[in-house]
């Protein structure tokens, strides 16, 4: 079987990242969602409403399974008895970034392998961070989120 980690902060989960996902499980068995607590991050959603908009975001493909996590990569796929890390990349900036937490996360886990997806052009442009930064001035994100993250976050912010 082979399993892969998509790890991310999801604060919140976008059409970008399901994207992603969508792409993955062509190529894997199963894929781990894997959100990370972050807290350095300061991430506008709890952990656990995070891992709820995954789980509601994702539920149409069968092969994922979102868990929430708050240790190191490597360990956690040692958890998991995963050794692929699937990665988004929208742009040359995101490619240092996840360049160096590449090799970083291989220099502490040899067998670790880190894979790169590109989203559609589509959704290319989006990230949380946008999302969050037009959510601060109460702007239109619905065509970036999944439905059912749209509506959580509109209950979450009543």
């Amino acid at each position: 079987m082979r399993r892969a980690i998509y790890p991310g902060t999801f604060d919140p989960i976008t059409n970008g990242h399901l994207d992603i996902i969508k792409r993955a499980c062509s190529m894997f068995d199963e894929i781990i969602v894997a959100v990370a607590a972050s807290e350095a991050k300061k991430p506008m959603f709890t952990l656990e409403q995070r891992i709820q908009m995954a789980q509601d975001a994702s539920k149409e493909f069968p092969k994922i399974t979102v868990i929430g996590f708050d240790k190191l990569l490597v360990d956690l796929s040692d958890d998991l008895d995963a050794n692929i890390v699937v990665r988004g990349l929208r742009a040359v900036s995101d490619f240092e970034y996840e360049l160096q937490m590449g090799y970083a996360n291989a220099s502490l886990k040899k067998e670790l392998e880190t894979i790169y997806l590109m989203p559609s052009l589509q959704h290319a442009f989006v990230s949380s961070s946008v999302v969050r930064a037009i959510l601060a001035y109460d702007g239109k994100v619905d065509h970036l989120l999944p439905e059912t993250t749209y509506r959580m976050i509109r209950e979450y912010r009543k």
